[in-house]
């Protein structure tokens, strides 16, 4: 991560956790480490968590009132289902309760060129999603050039989604403020930018947003908070 001119003076707690989701992701998770995870989730006000599509019921009664949003991944991590699979995951994690949808898009059908396909991929999980969930798009920069980046942020843009997201944390390489700030500047204004993969202080969290990153999927969440609330009161 590059050096930030955002300090701790120029954000408030609520603005860091609320650019935090929480990342439940690892397949090795046991389910009382899911619960843990969601406690502290709670615990610390994030805006949301991110669990696997098994534990979205989970994850939903255990923050039931707590003020934070259950999300999921979609033909996570290789992006490669049939589109009408993605759209059979998106509907079964909006029934048990996600309403965050953080999908990956088809990698191999945009190095092939196949941009419309690509596009009508994301815009089926969009319309599935119908104003029910929010769409993240993983674009998974680490097997794309910058010139493909751009590509792939038109292409999510234009199939209607709400973010586009670096990573998925099981590429070789994670979210950079150079990619960052490239996706920032190939989207539009109603878009949103997600940071992964690689974001584990405080310091890097201020450096991606100040990148122009909207959220954060985050392991890290307790110490970067804490660093944070360190600095305040310290």
């Amino acid at each position: 991560m590059l050096p930030t001119n955002l300090t701790v003076d120029d954000v408030s707690y609520e603005q860091l956790a609320g650019a935090i989701d929480h990342s439940l992701l690892r397949p090795q998770l046991t389910l009382s480490e899911v619960v843990d995870g969601c406690a502290l989730a709670a615990r610390y006000q994030v805006v949301s968590v991110c669990v696997r599509p098994a534990d979205v019921a989970l994850a939903a009664k255990e923050l039931a009132g707590a003020g934070v949003s259950v999300g999921t991944v979609v033909s996570f991590p290789h992006g490669d289902s049939a589109t009408s699979t993605k759209v059979h995951e998106a509907s079964r994690a909006m029934e048990d309760g996600a309403v965050e949808l953080d999908m990956v898009m088809n990698i191999g059908l945009l190095l092939s060129g196949e941009y419309e396909r690509v596009q009508d991929d994301i815009a089926a999980v969009v319309d599935t999603a119908a104003g029910a969930a929010i769409v993240k798009v993983i674009l998974e920069n680490a097997y794309l050039t910058d010139d493909q980046k751009v590509v792939a942020c038109g292409l999510v843009e234009a199939a209607g989604a709400d973010y586009v997201k670096t990573s998925t944390g099981f590429a070789p390489t994670g979210a950079t403020i150079e990619d960052l700030r490239l996706m920032r500047a190939s989207v539009g204004p109603n878009m949103k930018v997600k940071a992964a993969h690689g974001v584990r202080t405080l310091d890097a969290l201020l450096a991606v947003m100040e990148a122009g990153a909207d959220r954060c999927g985050a392991t890290a969440t307790a110490p970067i908070l804490d660093d944070y609330r360190s600095r305040v009161t310290g």
